[in-house]
């Protein structure tokens, strides 16, 4: 198990590209959930930085709060509510530019700017969603939701279906 984060400046394709590998690594071999999505948001943070990064996991209808870096967050959150629950609704990333534009954004933190969430899929079902922040507006294009798909592929089969 890797516990040493290689933190690389460059383009956002070289950063996640050395980070993948990584994320892999440090997943190898430990089949405890909340320490694996702890140190995949640990290290997300440290590369790029972002104001929040963390999960939320499905519990009957509403996504509750697991393991994540950054400022206090909501704690549950609905069905088709916010991003976050219109993601998990949607069985889609969404990428917003400015959280101010997107109807009926849930406001955890008054320093958010733009946001990402990516759906954990599991045998057809959404089982959690992984939640990116930025205090800057437009942080989030196609290149992350590629990336972060694939990094949240490598924690669907730990994520369990209720």
């Amino acid at each position: 198990m890797a516990e040493d984060l290689q933190i690389i400046k460059g383009s956002k394709t070289e950063q996640y590209e050395s980070l993948l590998p990584q994320i892999r690594a440090l997943l190898e071999g430990e089949p405890d959930l909340v320490a694996n999505l702890a140190n995949v948001a640990a290290a997300l943070k440290e590369q790029f930085g972002w104001l929040w990064t963390g999960f939320y996991l499905v519990k009957g209808d509403e996504l509750v709060l697991g393991p994540f870096q950054g400022p206090v967050a909501c704690t549950r959150i609905r069905h088709g509510r916010g991003v976050c629950g219109s993601s998990w609704a949607q069985a889609r990333t969404l990428i917003v530019p400015d959280v101010e534009q997107f109807p009926g954004h849930i406001a955890c933190s008054s320093q958010s700017r733009s946001e990402i969430v990516v759906p954990i899929i599991r045998n057809g079902v959404v089982t959690g969603v992984l939640d990116v922040d930025s205090e800057h507006l437009s942080q989030f294009d196609e290149v992350d939701a590629k990336y972060l798909e694939a990094v949240v592929e490598l924690l669907s089969l730990q994520v369990p279906s209720e």
